[in-house]
């Protein structure tokens, strides 16, 4: 006789909510209809399901999120990098006071070393045929950001091990939520045979039927709920063998839709922009921003970008404006519509010399038009550079660089101010290889906009 266990999962919608009425009824459906023929089914999220760009997100501080999960009855979820280090420690640590499944993270401490209670590394399930299903989630090594606001986050292969270890004879059945990446849950399935399915996130990847690795299949949806992903393992019901594995996507824009999908997903909008309504300036008149063009909103925030960070010198890309402001009242939605990324500032100490050599690759002609994904950019192009406290001046065949009216020297050091994401990407190698690093957490850009109107 054979047990068939179906495992519902999503991960990265990065609360695109667009299509998540239609992934709540297809869950649900499915629910029913398994259950019903005597199945067991578990619904899992492997994280970043909430992104601060979506102003319910924002405006609740991912609680709305939490809800959500709890509506469409999810069994069981982790974190990813977008819950563990774009909310304050606060807000993190009440975000899911109040869910109804249960929050795996193995790799995420207090820094006392106790566990959050909400929190706990793995979950072990019993199907009805007596099955013992362990399931385990870990989250992105990104300690140095969790340590900043409060946190301790152990290297996730090292939790990964003692939890695998525990329940290598205590269970029948081990299922990985990862939001580490693909390539890491590739190496974790040669490292730990002992794991049957790993259920990945982070990296977006798209396994349509999954992918068998040594004796583990991956699965992986995508990002934003384009897919929802379906996993279904026959089980031999005396000797509790693993018999046979499937992994399936579902195309949630050919998916059954829910119906009036699009007006829900608009709701959800609109409560958090109603949420957001608090009037945080009143403009005399319009502050216009274009990422091809300098302008005065994207010089006001490279200077707060300085003065925040108490910084020599400092410069941003005009392309994290995404429109202007109107002139009269200014609320927090706005903020968040006109600069939505999770982006923190970063100061970085370096020599002169280095600092001119950045500097100097910021008037490349390439970086105004040049189109940017990732790196948590929720815009489109990198925009012309913006720079407060330098100034060029040609001489010459060459271009003399000052640092507050003073000319740079070599020797010298300085602070330098930057959006974090050009410590990211492959931008800058001086400023990827600098050890002197800063980042400023947990405030966003817009954040320092609406410090800085605050001051006007």
């Amino acid at each position: 006789m054979e047990e068939v266990i179906h495992i519902y999962h999503t991960n990265d919608l990065h609360s695109h909510l667009e299509h998540w009425p239609s992934i709540h009824k297809l869950v649900a459906e499915r629910r029913r209809w398994h259950e019903g023929a005597g199945d067991e089914v578990f619904v899992f999220d492997i994280g970043d399901h909430m992104d601060r760009w979506h102003p319910l997100s924002d405006a609740t501080r991912g609680k709305a999120n939490c809800r959500l999960l709890n509506e469409a009855g999810y069994d069981a979820a982790t974190i990813g990098n977008n819950e563990g280090i774009t909310l304050p420690f606060e807000d993190l640590d009440s975000m899911y006071l109040e869910k109804d499944f249960e929050l795996l993270v193995a790799n995420l401490y207090y820094q006392d070393g106790s566990r959050p209670k909400w929190a706990k590394p793995y979950h072990v399930y019993i199907s009805n045929s007596g099955t013992r299903i362990g399931v385990i989630g870990i989250t992105v090594n990104f300690a140095r950001f969790y340590d900043q606001l409060g946190w301790k986050l152990n290297d996730p292969i090292d939790e990964l091990k003692h939890c695998v270890e525990k329940l290598k004879d205590e269970t029948d059945v081990i299922i990985l939520l990862s939001h580490l990446g693909i390539h890491d849950d590739e190496m974790i399935a040669g490292m730990f045979p002992e794991i049957d399915v790993i259920l990945g996130g982070h990296t977006h990847h798209i396994l349509h039927e999954g992918k068998e690795v040594g004796s583990s299949l991956l699965a992986g949806a995508g990002k934003f709920g384009y897919y929802t992903g379906h996993v279904t393992l026959k089980i031999d019901r005396d000797t509790k063998e693993i018999l046979h594995k499937k992994a399936v996507l579902y195309d949630m824009n050919e998916a059954d839709q829910a119906q009036d999908e699009r007006e829900m997903a608009e709701a959800y909008f609109v409560e958090g922009k109603e949420l957001m309504a608090e009037t945080v300036a009143i403009l005399p008149e319009n502050l216009t921003a274009d990422p091809l063009q300098h302008s005065e909103l994207s010089k006001m925030l490279t200077q707060a970008l300085r003065e925040w960070c108490d910084a020599d010198c400092a410069f941003m890309n005009a392309g994290m404006i995404l429109k202007g402001l109107k002139q009269g009242n200014v609320t927090k939605f706005d903020l968040l519509e006109i600069c939505p990324h999770p982006i923190n500032p970063c100061t970085i100490r370096m020599s002169g010399a280095e600092l001119k050599e950045v500097l100097l690759q910021t008037r490349d002609e390439k970086w105004p038009h040049l189109q940017i994904k990732g790196l948590g950019f929720r815009g489109t192009v990198m925009g012309v550079m913006e720079y407060d406290g330098i100034e060029f001046q040609p001489k010459g065949n060459y271009t003399q660089i000052f640092i507050n009216g003073k000319l740079i020297e070599a020797k010298e050091h300085y602070t330098l101010a930057i959006p974090d994401m050009l410590t990211f990407g492959r931008f800058f190698p001086e400023i990827q290889r600098a050890e002197e690093k800063r980042y400023w957490l947990p405030e966003f850009l817009r954040n320092l906009i609406e410090w800085k109107l605050a001051t006007l």
